[in-house]
């Protein structure tokens, strides 16, 4: 009762919202999220800072053709979610040339859009209300386990452990999960203990080359102010029968599952997931190919499982007042300034390889899905090295400090050229172990230096097919 009671306020408040889209204010709710450390927070102060100052973005039709007329941050409609801190992001950026912070919890600005419309019978001034939700990947993760038991998420995350290489992250906590009884009394402080070593098991999972993809639950590397609290003190438990004794340990740990479910993951997909419009799923895919075969296999089943945790479809005017759906989804490949121009095309290909088989599916339902390599700021511009006779395709730009290449290491003050090496022209040749890991160079690099131009107005963050991004997901309602 209480689920189907919070699920008509959901279709209450959607069709309320609709209505108001439909009716008053045209509105796209634009989700943002990516998998650890894949550049959500750069992308987002990038897409505001470029439509707020105008900037000549060739790709993106309303800049392209002049009818951008002005992008306005106003007061966002959620007073329940952070504001997005795009002032101190940018800053960041743009000052002392310093990454922003990742993105560990939920945040939404809203942009009012102002444009001329292309002509036809809706010619003239438009406003679109553009509503951006921010959120970290992992959380799509979570969404899979509304479906699942606790003794089948405990069976499952323990066979996850005996992937190709998991076994050293892994030996810890399985030493301990040898010696918990699921049949003993519950008991907090041994529930507590359990807790902490699987979560440290997920924390090195992130840590190590498998950080592409993430074991749920998402929020237990990111508690926000759920630090401390029983929904997240919990952990699979091995050699489980059922029924489960609700006095036993195992009883207490299924209570806490079921209240994780119900508490956390739940409303996060009532109140804000199920009404995204549009999405863009940013990957470190460079990442997963310095890491190897087991490393992109990993992220291949990540994404599949991000893209069945979306309602996906064509709307209709019914579909978008009832029950909302995304009808496009773009996969970003981000970093790409970290390779020449001559290999984008390759790290295009290569993502799309990763998604091929969810892409076929997500297009059988009546929703866009398109894949773009990308550098929401670039950090890097292209040259040469000249090595004997060869001439090797490279990227410049300043490493960050303690950053090693060779036998170099970088103070975070000086540019470097550097040859990072190519990807195959076939993308199943990396799936197949054709990159060896760690045979690429990817040295993290700083920020762009920022420079006013000639007549002193201040300058822009450089960006590499962002304005491709914003067409896909935007341009078609600012026609």
């Amino acid at each position: 009762m209480t689920s189907f009671t919070a699920r008509a306020g959901s279709a209450v408040r959607a069709f309320a919202e609709a209505s108001s889209d439909l009716l008053i204010q045209p509105t796209l709710r634009l989700g943002v999220t990516g998998l650890a450390r894949s550049g959500k927070t750069v992308f987002t102060t990038a897409l505001i800072h470029h439509l707020v100052e105008a900037h000549p973005l060739p790709a993106f039709a309303p800049s392209q053709e002049g009818r951008l007329r002005r992008a306005r941050l106003v007061p966002q409609p959620d007073d329940d979610i952070p504001r997005f801190p795009f002032e101190d992001h940018y800053s960041a950026l743009s000052g002392p040339r310093v990454w922003p912070r990742s993105t560990d919890r939920i945040s939404q600005f809203r942009l009012a859009i102002e444009y001329e419309r292309s002509g036809g019978w809706r010619s003239g001034p438009g406003t679109l209300m553009l509503d951006v939700v921010d959120y970290p990947g992992e959380w799509l993760l979570d969404l899979a386990l509304i479906d699942q038991s606790y003794t089948g998420w405990s069976r499952a995350t323990i066979a996850g452990t005996r992937r190709s290489g998991r076994a050293e992250a892994a030996a810890p906590w399985l030493d301990t999960l040898k010696a918990l009884d699921p049949q003993a009394p519950l008991d907090e402080v041994v529930a507590e203990q359990a807790s902490t070593a699987f979560k440290t098991y997920l924390a090195a999972l992130r840590a190590g080359p498998e950080a592409v993809a993430t074991t749920p639950p998402g929020r237990f590397l990111m508690p926000g102010d759920l630090a401390g609290s029983p929904a997240l003190t919990f952990a699979p438990l091995d050699n489980l029968v059922e029924p489960l004794s609700p006095d036993s340990l195992a009883g207490l740990m299924e209570r806490r599952f079921e209240a994780y479910k119900a508490k956390v993951v739940e409303p996060f997909f009532r109140n804000h997931f199920q009404r995204v419009d549009r999405q863009i799923v940013l990957v470190d895919v460079l990442a997963a190919v310095d890491a190897g075969p087991a490393a992109l296999a990993e992220l291949e089943e990540a994404l599949d499982a991000v893209l069945l945790s979306f309602r996906i479809g064509r709307n209709t005017i019914l579909s978008r007042l009832f029950a909302p759906r995304a009808e496009r989804i773009l996969f970003a490949a981000t970093k790409a300034d970290h390779l020449h121009q001559t290999s984008h095309d390759r790290l295009d290909a290569l993502l799309r390889h990763l998604v091929s088989r969810a892409m076929r599916r997500t297009e059988a339902a009546g929703a866009r899905v398109g894949t773009v390599a990308l550098a929401s700021v670039r950090a890097t511009r292209e040259t040469t090295i000249h090595d004997g006779n060869e001439i090797l395709r490279a990227v410049s730009g300043t490493p960050e400090a303690g950053e090693i290449v060779g036998d170099e290491v970088f103070d975070g003050l000086s540019e470097a050229a550097i040859f990072p090496g190519e990807l195959p022209a076939r993308p199943e040749a990396v799936l197949d172990g054709a990159v060896p890991p760690g045979s690429l160079r990817f040295p993290r690099f700083r920020p762009p230096a920022i420079k006013a131009d000639a007549l002193g107005r201040p300058g822009h963050l450089p960006q590499i097919r962002l304005d491709r991004a914003m067409q896909f997901l935007i341009g078609d309602k600012l026609a």
